[in-house]
C-alpha cells in the first residue's frame, strides 16, 4: 500500500473570514488553490447542502507532498455544532506558537512544549514548539473510536495502514502508509462517536485502478459506501474518481485516483487572491446583520 497517500481532511467552517485568518496566519499555512461552486458536490464535498459553496485548500507546502486542509464554506450558514469525532491535529511548528502569541491567539499548555489551541468552529489543534527539517509539520489526525479492535482492524486489514504505534490499555494506534506522510491516530472512548454537523472527512489517494477493488472489498466485507465510484468534474481542470467509504463508526473517508488528483491539485499561484476577491464579494454577513436575522445553523 506504499503508493497510498494521506491527502487532507475536510472542515465545515461557518465564519471564513476568521478561519483563514486562523489557518494563514496563525499556523502560517498557505492558500494553495481556491474554487467556487453555485451547486453541492455530488460527492457531498460540502456536506448534506445544495446551495453555493467554496472549497480552500490550505497547506504549508504543495498537495503533492503535504497533508492539507480543505476549508468548506456553504453561503448561508453561519456554524455548525461540534460533535467529539475529530479529536484534533497535531503540527510541529515553532513558527505558528510564536505567531499565536504575537497574534493573542488562545493557547493552553498541556504538556512540555505542546499547546493546544482551536480553530474557528472549535477544531482543537496541538501544535509542538519544534520544527521539523524540510518535512511536512502536519504530524497526525485524531480520531475517536469505539469499538478498538474493530476500527483496528478495518484501517489496517481492509485499508491497508501500516501500524507505528499501538497501545492496548490506552486504547491508541498510530497508523500510516509511509514513514514521511501525516499519520491517522486512533483514540478509543467511552460512549458513542457523535459526528453532528460539523463532521468531517479524511481523504487518501491510491492509483486510480485500485478503486473499482476497493469498492468491491468493501461490498463484500458488508462495509459502508457512502458514494459508490463516481467522477468529478472541476470546470478546466482534471475529472477525478472518488470512492467515499465509512468506517465502523461513521467517519468520512475519500479514496480519489492519484494521476487525476495530482493534475486536479496543482498549486494555483492566483488562489490568495480568488480567496480574498471571494471574501470581499461575500456580503451575507451584512445582509443578516442589517436585517438582525443570524445566519442558519448546519
Amino acid at each position: 500500500m506504499a503508493t497510498r497517500r494521506a491527502l487532507h481532511f475536510v472542515f465545515k467552517v461557518g465564519n471564513r473570514f476568521q478561519t483563514v485568518h486562523f489557518f494563514r496566519d496563525v499556523l502560517g499555512m498557505q492558500v494553495l488553490r481556491h474554487e467556487e461552486f453555485e451547486e453541492g458536490c455530488k460527492a457531498a464535498c460540502n456536506g448534506p447542502y445544495d446551495g453555493k459553496w467554496s472549497k480552500t485548500m490550505v497547506g504549508f507546502g504543495p498537495e503533492d507532498d503535504h497533508f492539507v486542509a480543505e476549508l468548506t464554506y456553504n453561503y448561508g450558514i453561519g456554524d455548525y455544532k461540534l460533535g467529539n469525532d475529530f479529536m484534533g491535529i497535531t503540527l510541529a511548528s515553532s513558527q505558528a506558537v510564536s505567531n499565536a502569541r504575537k497574534l493573542e491567539w488562545p493557547l493552553s499548555q498541556v504538556a512540555e512544549g505542546v499547546f493546544e489551541t482551536e480553530a474557528p468552529g472549535g477544531y482543537k489543534f496541538y501544535l509542538q514548539d519544534r520544527s521539523l527539517p524540510q518535512s511536512d509539520p502536519v504530524l497526525k489526525v485524531t480520531l475517536a473510536v469505539t469499538d478498538f479492535q474493530k476500527s483496528l482492524n478495518y484501517w489496517s486489514n481492509l485499508l491497508g495502514m501500516k501500524i507505528y504505534e499501538h497501545d492496548e490499555e490506552k486504547q491508541r494506534v498510530l497508523l500510516g502508509y509511509a514513514d514521511d506522510q501525516c499519520k491517522l491516530e486512533l483514540q478509543g472512548i467511552k460512549g458513542a462517536v457523535d459526528h453532528a454537523a460539523a463532521f468531517g472527512r479524511i481523504a487518501f489517494s491510491c492509483p486510480q485502478k485500485e478503486l473499482p477493488d476497493l469498492e468491491e472489498l468493501m461490498k463484500r466485507e458488508n462495509q459502508s459506501i457512502l458514494t459508490p465510484l463516481v467522477s468529478l468534474d472541476t470546470p478546466g481542470k482534471a475529472t477525478v474518481q472518488v470512492v467515499i467509504l465509512a468506517d465502523p463508526d461513521g467517519h468520512e473517508i475519500c479514496f480519489v485516483g492519484d494521476e487525476a488528483f495530482r493534475e486536479l491539485s496543482k498549486r494555483d499561484p492566483k488562489g490568495s487572491k480568488l480567496l480574498d476577491d471571494a471574501m470581499a464579494a461575500d456580503k451575507s454577513d451584512e445582509w443578516f446583520a442589517t436585517r438582525n436575522k443570524p445566519k442558519a445553523s448546519g
